[in-house]
């Protein structure tokens, strides 16, 4: 009897090798919406570090002139707190991927274990078909073969006209039409074994495709999983040291506290002791100024006239101040600042002015150096006494937090002249230049004279 055909079979081998890939797809598709949420927080992560960022500059503001251990204990906090958000997006991010590989590596274990067993199905039919194939060519040679000897015998037209009887000759042509029926029928058999054995042949090499891509991918996952798994545990270190981290700078923060508190009012008695300096110079300078002006009138009454040089004690009258750096960026100005750790408010004395390790300082005007000298606050500090304003105001600047000195006390130095290089000596969080302006002797805005 004939196996019947299938015309579905010939698809059967692409439409494996589809539904692989299909399977495939769908593992990779399927996480979709959470990778968006993931991108989504890890970056509003990454926005709150760019936030943290841009805080530090005002935050080393506020943390000029305290404790530098304590100043940067809060920096570096502000750089751990600022990445501990991101770090954890990327784990979620990698655990995610993590989860997904574990999946396709169970999806992909069975498809390949399916595959297999189909390839191992198609094979065993096939060979068992080879045999039937064999058998129908074997049939058909035989029936070749008895053709070939009996050509010679009587032909149907010579059965009909050597017929001795009715009955003879329905017996004689009963056989004739009997083998030629075996003989279709077995040519239909072969042809359909073979017809079947091509469908196999052409299933079981899209299988064995299907076999060779999933074991392809399972490679591939293998690798992806390998990577994820230490993208986890890289990140889980990571936040577990970060919170170890931020632990101990809290912790040091608050053991530097007291100590950050006497730096403050040691830096405010610093400023104090200077302003009450200054005054006294400039009483010293009036009363010498005024002593000079007496001798003088003194000597112009005896003599009837003439006059005489005296002052020297800055550059004469003044109306403005230069800037002290050639490419001027303010980083924070004067005014009152909030401690964000001490939490109490306290002066900034001058203008914080962005002024990177070995920046030129310049003078603001023409001056005599007062003070080429180191303070525990302001660090290394150039001091410049400018005279009088046109105005009648004595005006002094100071320079602070220099790495190292281009002049030193008593020089007299020209408006724009280098008096030295910026740093981060005293107690300051970063290399920038702090000025300070003194009129009559108090600190002012330098910005009301630039």
């Amino acid at each position: 009897m004939a196996t019947p055909r299938n015309p579905m079979s010939r698809v059967r081998g692409r439409g494996s090798l589809a539904t692989a890939l299909a399977i495939v797809l769908l593992v990779g598709g399927g996480t979709a919406v959470s990778a968006d949420d993931l991108d989504d927080r890890r970056a509003a992560a990454e926005r709150q570090q760019e936030a943290k960022e841009k805080e530090r500059e005002s935050l080393e503001a506020e943390l000029e002139h305290t404790d530098t251990r304590l100043a940067d204990a809060v920096l570096e906090l502000n750089r751990v707190e600022g990445r501990l958000p991101v770090a954890e997006a990327e784990l979620a991010v990698a655990e995610a991927e993590l989860e997904r590989a574990e999946r396709e590596a169970a999806i992909l274990a069975q498809r390949l274990a399916d595959a297999q067993m189909e390839e191992a199905q198609v094979t065993q039919q096939l060979q068992d078909g080879s045999g039937k194939v064999e058998g129908a060519r074997d049939d058909i040679a035989q029936m070749a073969r008895e053709e070939f000897r009996g050509s010679g015998d009587a032909s149907t037209l010579g059965l009909v006209t050597g017929a001795q009887s009715t009955e003879e000759f329905i017996d004689g042509y009963s056989v004739s039409s009997s083998a030629a029926r075996i003989r279709a029928r077995t040519l239909a058999e072969l042809q359909d074994a073979e017809a079947t054995a091509r469908n196999l042949q052409a299933r079981l090499s899209a299988i064995r495709q299907v076999v060779t891509e999933l074991k392809r991918l399972a490679d591939e996952n293998v690798r992806s999983k390998e990577q994820a798994k230490q993208a986890a545990a890289e990140r889980k270190a990571e936040i577990e040291e970060l919170i170890a981290e931020q632990e101990r700078l809290k912790a040091r923060i608050e053991q530097r506290k007291n100590v950050a508190l006497r730096n403050m009012r040691d830096n405010e008695q610093e400023l104090s002791s200077i302003e009450s300096d200054l005054k006294g110079i400039i009483r010293e300078q009036k009363e010498r100024d005024e002593r000079l002006a007496r001798q003088r009138a003194e000597e112009e009454a005896s003599s009837g006239g003439g006059s005489s040089s005296g002052g020297g004690s800055g550059a004469g009258s003044l109306s403005f101040l230069s800037y002290p750096t050639a490419s001027p960026v303010i980083t924070s100005s004067y005014g009152m600042r909030f401690h964000p750790v001490l939490q109490y408010s306290r002066l900034h004395a001058g203008t914080d002015f962005r002024a990177y390790c070995g920046t030129p300082i310049l003078a603001a005007a023409d001056g005599i150096v007062l003070y080429a000298r180191y303070l525990e606050g302001l660090g290394n500090q150039v001091l410049i006494n400018h005279g009088y304003s046109s105005g009648g105001s004595s005006v002094m600047t100071s320079s602070n937090h220099l790495t190292s000195f281009a002049v030193s006390q008593g020089q007299r130095v020209s408006r724009g002249q280098v008096i030295g290089y910026s740093g981060t000596t005293g107690t300051s969080t970063a290399c920038h230049l702090h000025f300070e302006l003194y009129v009559n002797g108090s600190v002012v805005d330098p910005m009301t004279w630039l």
